[in-house]
C-alpha cells in the first residue's frame, strides 16, 4: 500500500524518527492520489530518458562491425573486382 504508513515500535534513532515524521508529513501534504499521479510522471521521465539511450543489438553490431568490414573491403575488394572482371572478359573472348 503506497502511502501509507506503519507506527513505529521500539526504540528509534533521531536520525530515522526524523526521516519517518518528514515522510509523514509529506504524506499529509500531498493526498495519496497525487503523490502516486507525481511518481508516475517521474516514472515516465526516467523511462524516455532510458528509452534513448537503449541501442538495439543490431545497432550495437553494426557499429562494431562497420571499422572491420571497411578495412576487409579495402584490402580484398579492389583484388576481387580486378579478378572477377578479368574471368568475365576471358569467358565473352572465348565466345562462351
Amino acid at each position: 500500500m503506497e502511502g501509507t504508513t506503519k507506527p513505529l515500535s521500539g526504540p528509534v534513532p533521531a536520525g530515522a524518527r526524523a526521516a519517518a515524521e518528514s515522510s509523514q508529513s509529506r504524506s499529509m501534504i500531498l493526498s495519496e492520489h497525487a503523490e502516486r499521479k507525481v511518481a508516475a510522471a517521474f516514472g515516465e521521465l526516467s523511462d524516455a530518458f532510458a528509452a534513448r539511450s537503449r541501442r538495439t543489438f543490431d545497432e550495437l553490431a553494426a557499429e562494431m562491425l562497420q571499422p572491420m568490414l571497411q578495412d576487409w573491403l579495402d584490402n580484398n575488394l579492389p583484388s576481387l573486382v580486378e579478378r572477377l572482371v578479368r574471368e568475365e572478359i576471358e569467358r565473352v573472348a572465348r565466345g562462351a
